[in-house]
């Protein structure tokens, strides 16, 4: 599901036809109108008697507090904090401020996504739950990825959301958010929330996606669903990697270990989307090994223009010479060219951003998860992913990348001088080679150059 509104449209009909279960795990589900939207499904589904679990990491739960502890407030309702903060939930700032002493497990995060329906249906993939990442923010959007899961894999995932929901690093919400209202004036708070403004509105969706799919509804409706078939294995770091007292440890933890497996087991061709990518001195070896064996290495990522996180743009700068002397393809999203790209549907004049985290190997296995390849998902935040052996569905991903990487990415070369870098695109008058960062201004450029020496490449 690469076109977000179909992603959530997903979401939606898996609530309202929920018959038994939800249990939902997200990073982030942030109190807007696609926040209120989701929530105010799952409510309903609560309300017809199906049992409802929602396990969400603390870092972001500021100005969600109303949300989640009103939620709680329903019947078939239960609301978990993964890894919370004591205080200070006013804001992100407040938070750390309140708890600066307990900053070492403070900074290992939960960062899996998983949307599970009557233990049968599965939306998982690199999405959290916000405006931005379903192409309905008029201010940043994200090309993103998901994909909707039946079969064996689901008790597999199944098993991991009761790993993390029965964990030690979990609580109830009642515990950490406090409050004086009673069960009945918490629900009114909440049905207020999201029974008023603009998530009422139904999804405006297209006949068909980027890949010829029309919307989940139809075929559930229908009672077949098209669907590829393949072998898949879902994997996840253990939530007691926040607990691990050194990187090094976090990392023996760490699901980047088998996506680094497969990286250097592919025999043809590999292909990465990874919107924070720092491959750091390992990586460089593990690409260039690759190309030594004549396997065909394409990575897009996100232009410093297009990255949400500035920061981590230096550390991922550092290795571009590397890469491409190793003879690595670099591609780096355009959020200008990205508006132009009319298959992705982006709003009004959005910024565009790549979130999307895939890989292809041999063109006939996939990974989809929310693991990005830096240190930050080695060592510090919990991930999940599924592997599938399915040429089918590698056909079609390669597909959604080449999408992004011809029609909206610039391509990273060296000048003549064979040193320094060039962005090279096309336009309807042919090739057009840029000398700088594109798409950023002077100050960005001199603001990069004068804090990269000082960021500490295991904290982005």
């Amino acid at each position: 599901m690469p076109v977000g509104v179909y992603a959530l449209d997903t979401r939606i009909q898996l609530a309202r036809r929920a018959k038994h279960s939800l249990d939902l795990q997200y990073y982030l589900i942030q109190n807007d109108a696609t926040g209120r939207l989701l929530l105010r499904n799952v409510r309903d589904a609560a309300l017809r008697g199906v049992r409802v679990r929602l396990l969400v990491d603390d870092l972001y739960t500021s100005g969600g507090d109303p949300l989640f502890i009103g939620i709680s407030a329903f019947p078939n309702v239960e609301v978990r904090l993964f890894n919370p903060f004591c205080c200070g939930r006013e804001s992100l700032l407040n938070k750390y401020t309140a708890s600066l002493a307990d900053f070492g497990r403070l900074n290992h995060r939960m960062h899996n996504k998983l949307f599970i329906a009557d233990g049968a249906m599965v939306v998982a993939g690199g999405r959290n739950i916000a405006d931005e990442y379903f192409m309905r923010s008029m201010t940043d959007n994200f090309v993103d990825m998901d994909a909707f899961i039946v079969g064996a894999v689901v008790p597999q995932l199944a098993a991991i959301y009761d790993t993390y929901w029965n964990s030690a690093q979990v609580y109830p919400v009642q515990s950490i958010i406090h409050t004086d209202f009673n069960r009945e004036q918490l629900q009114r708070s909440f049905n207020s929330l999201v029974d008023e403004g603009e998530q009422m509105m139904s999804l405006t969706l297209p006949p068909v996606d980027i890949l010829g799919y029309g919307p989940i509804s139809e075929d559930l409706d229908a009672g077949r669903v098209g669907l590829i078939w393949g072998k898949a294995t879902a994997f996840a770091d253990s939530p007691a990697k926040v607990t691990a007292t050194s990187d090094e440890m976090a990392r023996s933890m760490s699901v980047s270990m088998n996506i680094m497996d497969m990286v250097m087991a592919a025999r043809t061709e590999v292909v990465i989307s990874s919107p924070y990518f720092i491959p750091g001195p390992r990586g460089v070896a593990a690409f260039g090994e690759l190309r030594k064996r004549d396997v065909k290495v394409t990575i897009l990522t996100n232009s410093l223009a297009s990255n949400d996180e500035p920061l981590v743009h230096t550390g991922y700068a550092r290795y571009r010479s590397e890469l491409l002397k190793s003879g690595v393809d670099l591609y780096e999203l355009s959020p200008t060219r990205i508006l132009r790209n009319k298959r992705l549907m982006f709003p009004g004049m959005s910024v565009g951003r790549l979130h999307a985290k895939t890989a292809v190997f041999d063109r006939s296995k996939v990974f989809i998860g929310s693991m990005n390849l830096d240190p930050r998902s080695a060592s510090k935040n919990t991930e999940l992913g599924i592997i599938v052996e399915a040429p089918a569905l590698a056909k079609e991903v390669i597909r959604v990348i080449h999408i992004s990487k011809l029609q909206s990415a610039y391509r990273l070369r060296f000048g003549p001088d064979g040193q320094k870098l060039e962005w090279l695109t096309m336009d309807d008058e042919g090739d057009v080679v840029l000398f700088e960062e594109p798409d950023v201004t002077p100050f960005m450029r001199f603001q990069n150059m004068l804090l990269a020496p000082f960021v500490p490449e295991q904290q982005l």
